[in-house]
């Protein structure tokens, strides 16, 4: 008897120092993924140069991806207020035109808290579109491959990066500069879809976030996260980065 309970604890014992498996999903945090990362960022709006402010978004797969080519990943950005402040608006025409938002895929130089499955081979773009929807939001498109060559298996169990969402400091302070940088923003994860090659027949999303799919910009925003419905992109929308 006295054995049969020391056997039942031990189990009891071991079941409750296993380490969690953690889901499949998304993260986003300022710096570096997942809970490595920082929720919340804060800038002084005193400086045109520096180091951007980077939003690294990272994934946790679902099983099955033995050939990851690429990803699309859908990000939005909005403040409580009426309209989008000029210093989030981005893009040709725009305020601060072509020089303050910009995607990288490259983790060669770190941070290394997560996995680099791209080992700087991945190239890709984004389109920043503000007012999507509403006045105060914009809609960041991401998208990314690597060569054919170099596809290949990610685990179900690893957290990956995906890609840094880097906020450049231009036209922050002085003449020609755009006003709202001191203005709180959110900016939320909606998605990354991962790509195979399209005989595979498995281009999962993923929606829900493994630890959090939200950062903030100068404090909390009221109904920070939030997010509009993501729409899946296709095959043909990865394959045009190999012409």
């Amino acid at each position: 008897m006295r054995r049969a309970l020391i056997a039942l604890l031990a189990v009891a014992c071991g079941a409750s120092f296993a380490t969690p498996i953690r889901a499949e999903g998304v993260n986003l945090s300022w710096n570096d993924c997942g809970t490595t990362g920082t929720e919340v960022l804060t800038f002084a709006c005193n400086s045109n140069s520096g180091a951007p402010f980077s939003a690294v978004a990272s994934f946790i797969a679902p099983p099955g991806i033995d050939e990851f080519l690429g990803l699309s990943s859908q990000i939005d950005v909005f403040t409580d207020q009426a309209a989008l402040p000029e210093w989030w608006k981005h893009g040709t025409g725009q305020c601060r035109s072509t020089t303050g938002f910009a995607v990288s895929f490259d983790f060669t130089a770190g941070p290394f808290t997560c996995v680099d499955f791209f080992g700087g081979q991945a190239a890709g773009g984004f389109l920043y579109e503000s007012g999507f929807g509403t006045p105060n939001r914009a809609r960041v498109r991401i998208t990314c491959a690597v060569p054919f060559d170099f596809r290949g298996p990610v685990d179900d169990v690893s957290e990956y990066y995906a890609y840094k969402a880097n906020v450049l400091r231009a036209k922050t302070t002085g003449t020609g500069s755009c006003t709202g940088c001191a203005q709180s923003m959110c900016i939320v994860l909606n998605e990354i879809q991962l790509f195979q090659p399209p005989e595979k027949l498995n281009d999962p999303a993923m929606f829900n976030p493994v630890d959090r799919n939200y950062v903030s910009w100068q404090g909390a925003v009221p109904g920070c996260p939030a997010a509009t419905p993501a729409r899946n992109a296709t095959w043909g929308s990865l394959k045009s980065l190999y012409r």
